[in-house]
């Protein structure tokens, strides 16, 4: 029998058993793969950094105008719960200003919407679609992919012509029906970009108490995880309540990045700094990427598949982690380490100079 394994855009060679005659034999299979080893959207997964999402209440000119110099690498106006009932027009119109007065740097700009089925989203998406700058939208608490399905559609009705395209959707997970219904909300449209889990909202409905050590919520965050790395999208992990307590707001980071999360949700100006750094790879772990990829390079041109680095095994599976690592540092805005070229046996050469 013959195998392929897919490569990025690589000749590769494998040496397969298969039976002749009674016996076995090996046959050496060449295949010279052109496709890459993830989809466009996995490729882009982490393109833009999201490590920070901070929200901002919409009604609270204060905080707009603060918003303006935070530095998170997405600000979320919020028509939402932070919106009392008799605000919701006055907060519509004052984002949609804000939305159209300010650049923010390179914070990607998005709003928070009323849920879906409250009566509220009509009116909220009647007035932020008319943005010539809004980039993204949060959907609260998802159910199923008709939530999403009924945001896009009114993106394709209603949205600035030159800005459909651009527009992408962040569904927010907040029920126990919700995370059964994962699957289908991560595959629900292309505007989809990221997952949210909403821990508040998520542990209201399901009675759960709330501890120090988050186990009540672990199922809920790794189903969150798993379904956005299955489908290329970004996670975003819980607010830390304890805006206070920095070394609170470290715990979770770490813990956040340790299952997979690609960033974190924020609720006040000092997170936003913390976060930042923490969803950062560690630069220990870029510099051993960089050299992971400069290896698999010097040595697929040769043929070998797989090879030592330091003592250890490098495959494609740590090829596809060093990859990330890079991606998200660019995509953070970090220096990336560069590697002098390998030697003759094999082995990278440090250099102390740094390239963007």
């Amino acid at each position: 029998m013959l195998e392929t394994y897919a490569k990025i855009g690589v000749t590769t060679t494998r040496v397969i058993p298969v039976p002749y005659i009674g016996t076995w034999r090996t046959i050496s299979t060449t295949s010279t793969i052109t496709t890459t080893a993830t989809t466009t959207k996995e490729n882009t997964r982490d393109s833009r950094s999201r490590r920070a999402l901070f929200y901002v209440p919409g009604s609270d000119e204060r905080k707009i105008h603060k918003s303006i110099s935070v530095g998170a690498d997405c600000i979320v106006y919020d028509l939402e719960d932070s919106v009392s009932l008799n605000k919701k027009g006055t907060a519509r119109h004052m984002v949609i200003d804000a939305l159209e007065a300010s650049e923010h740097g390179k914070a990607e700009k998005v709003v928070r919407i009323n849920a879906v089925g409250s009566g509220l989203e009509l009116d909220d998406l009647n007035v932020i679609l008319h943005s010539k700058r809004l980039q993204a939208i949060v959907i609260p608490k998802v159910q199923s992919a008709k939530d999403i399905h009924f945001v896009s559609q009114m993106i394709d009705a209603v949205a600035v012509e030159s800005q459909r395209e651009r527009i992408k959707l962040i569904a927010s997970v907040e029920s126990a029906l919700g995370i059964m219904n994962i699957k289908e909300i991560a595959q629900a449209d292309p505007r989809l970009d990221a997952l949210i889990f909403a821990a508040e909202d998520y542990c209201a409905d399901l009675g759960l108490i709330r501890t120090g050590t988050r186990k009540e919520m672990l199922f809920a965050r790794q189903m969150i995880v798993n379904a956005a790395t299955a489908y290329g999208l970004q996670s975003l992990d819980l607010v830390c309540v304890d805006f206070q307590n920095p070394e609170v707001l470290k715990e979770e980071c770490k813990e956040g990045r340790e299952f997979g999360f690609t960033g974190k949700q924020a609720i006040h100006p000092a997170q936003i700094d913390v976060i930042q750094e923490m969803y950062l790879p560690d630069p220990i772990d870029l510099k051993r990427a960089v050299k992971i990829l400069q290896g698999f390079e010097h040595y697929d041109e040769r043929g070998i598949g797989a090879f030592d680095l330091d003592g250890k095994m490098i495959d494609m599976p740590v090829v596809k982690w060093a990859q990330k690592v890079v991606s998200r540092a660019k995509a953070g805005g970090m220096e990336i380490p560069k590697i002098e070229t390998i030697d003759n046996n094999g082995k990278n050469k440090d250099s102390t100079s740094n390239s963007n």
